[in-house]
């Protein structure tokens, strides 16, 4: 069993920068893909970010450029450093980890709301 612990959401500005950052507890010595998804209302849940084990990581073309994912496998926590956002960056982002096994975990989100 995995437990994640998401943290780092709140409301910014439209330009401004935020970080999340997901912590996992519990059986994960075998993570491999780490993620960041976010589910704005009325929308289906996207994929923001992912990170491999080994370093690869995969962007929504969205958020190219503005976003970046980081690991540190030694914590088994992944951050979202978010820049220059948004307002449609508004969401509820959610932290995802995928074993090597298949199995699937998902944080209990968080909201970020850019606004003015």
């Amino acid at each position: 069993q995995v437990q994640l612990v998401e943290s780092g959401g709140g409301l910014v500005q439209p330009g401004g920068s935020l970080r999340l950052s997901c912590a996992a507890s519990g059986t994960v010595y075998n993570l491999n893909v780490m993620g960041w998804y976010r589910q704005a209302p009325g929308k289906q849940r996207e994929l923001v970010a992912a990170i491999t084990r080994g370093g690869i990581t995969n962007y929504a073309d969205s958020v190219k450029g503005r976003f970046t994912i980081s690991s540190d496998n030694a914590k088994n926590t992944w951050d979202l450093q978010m820049n220059s956002l948004k307002s449609e960056d508004t969401a509820v982002y959610y932290c995802k980890a995928v074993l090597r096994n298949g199995w699937t975990y998902w944080g209990q989100g968080t909201q970020v709301t850019v606004s003015s």
